[in-house]
């Protein structure tokens, strides 16, 4: 399975690389953290999402790989919208299955240009509705931290989950992730992930390459206890048009 994951990521890599120019100012430097960032007004963009979860290393073929397709929208250039469309393949020692999981809308808004604020908040908000239509909608909201320094960036992620019955409890979730500029087109950096109300916690590293007809960026998350998954990965390609 790693070997899979190894060789796409490595094809989109070359393939960028044929073609590096400068980087595009809406690409993503982390898989599971959102940046101080939103599309530009009238600009849409179809991003592809590629993410992979291994309970237990130990049983790699018991794993979920999950598949999105998310269309995005600049309605301002502080203001956008988009879809997610979810699919999901579960692995495991007998079976295999595959099949639609659902969708997502979301929407984002940040307060002015970067280095406004000392650090720059923005709002994300998401309803998430399951294929199985017995199971309770869901709503996600984040707040978005973020902080240029030079070539390095900071950014935090504080996220409510809560399904939106009156039974619902609310899931307190983070992300954060630290990244360096080496060039306009290429950052690396480490990202972090979990949920506090699950004490689940993982770190990884986080690569992000940019063209100007694309970008694409990779990363892990290894689980640092025994209630997270031991290996996550998220492949994320996005086209602007």
């Amino acid at each position: 399975m790693f070997k899979k994951i190894a060789a796409v990521f490595m094809i989109c890599l070359l393939g960028a690389a044929c073609i590096l120019e400068n980087a595009l100012a809406d690409r993503r430097s982390y898989v599971w953290t959102y940046e101080y960032m939103t599309m530009p007004k009238g600009m849409a963009e179809v991003e592809y999402y590629l993410t992979t979860q291994v309970p237990d290393t130990a049983k790699s073929n018991v794993n979920t790989w999950k598949h999105q397709v998310e269309l995005e929208y600049g309605i301002t250039d502080h203001w956008d919208a988009s879809m997610y469309q979810m699919w999901k393949q579960e692995n495991t020692a007998s079976s295999s299955t595959f099949g639609y999981d659902g969708f997502k809308i979301r929407t984002r808004y940040r307060f002015g240009e970067r280095g406004r604020w000392f650090i720059d908040p923005e709002f994300y908000f998401e309803y998430i509705r399951d294929d199985d239509l017995s199971k309770p909608h869901v709503g996600e909201a984040k707040l978005i931290l973020g902080r240029d320094i030079d070539n390095w960036n900071i950014s935090y992620n504080q996220i409510i989950e809560r399904n939106l019955e009156r039974t619902g409890k609310a899931e307190h979730e983070y992300a954060a992730g630290i990244s360096y500029e080496f060039l306009p087109a290429f950052k690396i950096g480490i990202e972090s992930k979990g949920s506090y109300t699950g004490h689940e916690y993982a770190i990884g590293p986080t690569a992000s390459l940019a063209t100007n007809r694309f970008w694409v960026s990779f990363g892990a998350a290894f689980g640092l206890n025994d209630k997270t998954d031991d290996v996550q990965t998220r492949m994320i390609v996005g086209v602007p048009f």
